[in-house]
């Protein structure tokens, strides 16, 4: 069969040449995806330790969340947080899920104490410390009123 040739008043196509539509100039597409990527873990990195350690805490609802400012009064850390939880389960639940999203954002858990026994579990972030220990636990050692000291409180200590 001839190969026909295209004119410019002809309306039949030349089978020689095949249709290719022009590729688009600029980025790849698998670089748009890893741009995107990037985009997900820097926003996951700009999360604050505070505000991963404050969700995790509401997720597995623990009860009486406190976060104490202890920049002035201690070197080891820059907040400390306190929570309770329902029972021995509860509590190390909660602090499982808290060492799980701190690893998630990005932060590792220097050290975890007191999984075995439920009763009080310390997770150490480095710059925060969160302890989540049953309610007579909680009252009985008083870390609440260890730690929170207000600006009038630290102006009278100083």
């Amino acid at each position: 069969m001839p190969v026909k040739k295209k004119t410019t008043n002809s309306k039949t196509k030349d089978r020689t040449t095949a249709a290719v539509k022009p590729q688009p100039t600029g980025k790849p597409r698998a670089a748009g995806k890893l741009k995107t990527a990037d985009n997900r873990t820097a926003a996951k990195s700009k999360l604050s330790l505070k505000t991963v350690v404050i969700d995790a805490l509401a997720d597995m609802k623990a009860l009486e969340v406190k976060v104490l400012d202890v920049r002035g009064l201690t070197d080891i850390a820059d907040f400390m947080v306190i929570a309770s939880g329902t029972s021995d389960r509860h509590v190390r639940s909660v602090a499982q899920r808290v060492v799980e999203k701190t690893k998630e954002a990005g932060f590792r858990p220097h050290g975890v104490e007191g999984q075995q026994d439920g009763d009080w579990v310390l997770i150490d972030l480095s710059e925060m410390i969160v302890h989540v220990m049953l309610p007579r636990v909680r009252e009985f050692y008083g870390l609440e009123k260890l730690w929170d000291m207000t600006a009038t409180k630290r102006a009278a200590r100083a």
